[in-house]
């Protein structure tokens, strides 16, 4: 088997199952396309009608488009191959399974897949797979080929989580409590806040493709030490950045972002509402102009780290006006005192008051997520991203950030399988059940295959996205790569936690703590329905209505 892999011939089979499965892609946005067109424009409302095929759809084209970033990452070398045909072989059976049942909605069958049927029998058998995964032994989950710049940047990262993050994990989430101020203090003595603000304001962003890539890396790494108190401590600093960068004017950026950069200034963002999630246009929350500036009126919630943040980015309604949709938001900087705990309250000499209650969850704990209060919280003119020209482009600005959020998270996500496949592969070969390892059966070694497989796509599909949006493009394959990658997180952490047995239930192993924090990451930054729906789906509907 293995010359069919140094001659490049499985590839060359992998890349003709996937020609046959972008066919199927194109064939149902075609579709999907043609259902839910009026006046020759995509109809939001008419693609409501067909959610079922909108959303697998657009689960399809991710793993479609990761497949395909995966058949160039196995042309590396012959164990990248084998990852990478193992990968590609799962993703287009899930495919053929989104399709069997439903050909009359996709507009395809089962045969416009037979192209792919032997690919996917020959890759997906437990022999090649059990193979694979006594590779895991000693290859883990593959060589990422990160430039040696790169190699670098996570090489001091990895070494930051596992000296200054991993110790405090376990504490922090069995007892829900405070991201510690060591890691904090820690983590802005390496630069770590400053990644995205330009050299210029006191960071260390270029404008280049490094920019995305030493993020996306340094944000796995983090993530592997910890989701809740490592790797998402620097996602708010960079939305934040990244919308400032966008819209603020010379003196805003002169003014904030050193200290961003710098750790003095600690990021939450307030975006979305109780009433309110993922649909930004229907945002309540007011900011009405008063002397000077605005004050701000109504309740946020799900605002991570607001607590101990001192410096918010709040989106509010500049313009009553609630027909103007999205058109009619703003984007504020807002400064607090810190707080600890899960409660604070604060007023101004002016009478406003501020008032947040963390929201108590299953995971991803240390950070906590607020509801929080504005009444009458008084904002200088100066505080409103991009002054008057701001106004009504706090959506735009927002979302310039929150693109970036959404590859940042697809990083998170990875970090967080690659630490619970590590641990799932150390407990597997410790572990002894009816006279042999765990690892040593075969259904072990394939679930350890199938991990390894799903987190170097990730890993891949992210490192391309960085690079595409990197040359201001991605927007669309960011949202694909945080849906997809999202969605691998939960069964990797569930097969890590199964592989250690009734030791994954309980608390004393952080396999547990993988799997519960695995589930936030298809609801932030995002929620999966909505990415697949309203962007994904609808993009590619677009896209296909644009080509006819």
């Amino acid at each position: 088997m293995l010359e069919e892999f140094a001659s490049g011939q499985a590839l060359d089979h992998a890349r003709t199952a996937i020609e046959s499965a972008s066919q199927v892609i194109e064939c149902a946005a075609r579709r999907l396309a043609d259902l839910s067109v009026v006046d020759g424009k995509i109809s939001v409302e008419k693609l409501d009608e067909h959610q079922v095929l909108a959303y697998e759809l657009a689960h399809g084209a991710a793993a479609v488009e990761g497949s395909k970033v995966m058949l160039n990452y196995g042309r590396h070398g012959t164990m990248e191959a084998q990852i990478a045909v193992a990968f590609i072989a799962d993703a287009l059976w899930d495919l053929g399974t989104r399709v069997h049942g439903r050909s009359a909605v996709w507009g395809s069958s089962l045969s416009d897949l037979s192209p792919a049927t032997e690919f996917i029998e020959r890759f997906r058998s437990p022999e090649f797979l059990s193979d694979l995964g006594n590779a895991t032994s000693s290859v883990g989950t593959g060589p990422n080929h990160l430039d040696e710049e790169f190699e670098l940047v996570a090489e001091t990262f990895r070494r930051f989580g596992d000296d200054k993050v991993r110790p405090h994990a376990e504490h922090v989430h069995r007892t829900n409590g405070d991201v510690p101020e060591s890691i904090l203090e820690a983590l802005a003595e390496v630069g770590g806040f400053g990644l995205s603000v330009p050299e210029e304001f006191g960071g260390f962003a270029t404008g280049g493709e490094s920019d995305y890539m030493g993020m996306v890396v340094s944000t796995e790494e983090l993530s592997r030490s910890s989701l809740g108190i490592g790797g998402s401590l620097i996602t708010r600093p960079e939305i934040l950045t990244r919308a400032v960068v966008a819209g603020g004017t010379q003196a805003q950026k002169e003014t904030w972002l050193p200290r961003v950069a710098s750790g003095e200034l600690l990021a939450g963002i307030m975006v979305t509402e109780p009433d309110f999630g993922s649909d930004v246009a229907g945002v309540k929350v007011a900011a009405t102009a008063v002397d000077g500036g605005y004050v701000i009126n109504g309740v946020k919630t799900w605002c991570t780290f607001a607590g101990r943040a001192t410096l918010l980015l709040v989106l509010a309604r500049t313009n009553p006006d609630r027909s103007l949709g999205h058109r009619g938001l703003s984007c504020f900087l807002v400064e607090k005192p810190q707080a600890d705990g899960h409660h604070f309250a604060f007023t101004q000499d002016s009478g406003g008051k501020l008032e947040g209650r963390a929201i108590d969850t299953i995971g991803y704990r240390g950070m906590h997520s607020y509801e929080v209060a504005f009444d009458n919280w008084f904002v200088p003119n100066e505080n409103l991203i991009g002054e008057e020209a701001g106004l009504g482009r706090g959506f735009y600005l927002q979302m310039a950030g929150f693109e970036n959020g959404r590859l940042q998270t697809a990083a998170r996500a990875v970090g967080l399988m690659q630490a619970a496949f590590e641990a799932a592969l150390s407990y597997s070969q410790e572990r002894n059940v009816f006279g042999h390892s765990v690892f040593d059966y075969q259904l072990s070694k394939t679930k350890l295959a199938r991990m390894a497989a799903l987190i170097q796509a990730g890993r891949q599909f992210s490192y391309a996205v960085a690079k595409l949006m990197a040359n201001g493009e991605g927007t669309l394959e960011a949202s694909m790569v945080k849906a997809y990658v999202c969605r691998a997180a939960e069964w990797v952490t569930r097969e890590a936690m199964q592989l250690h047995g009734g030791m994954g239930y309980a608390e004393e192993f952080p396999v547990s703590r993988y799997f519960v924090d695995a589930r936030v990451l298809s609801i932030f930054e995002g929620a999966d329905e909505t990415l697949c729906l309203r962007v994904i789906a609808r993009r590619l509907a677009e896209n296909a209505l644009a080509a006819k």
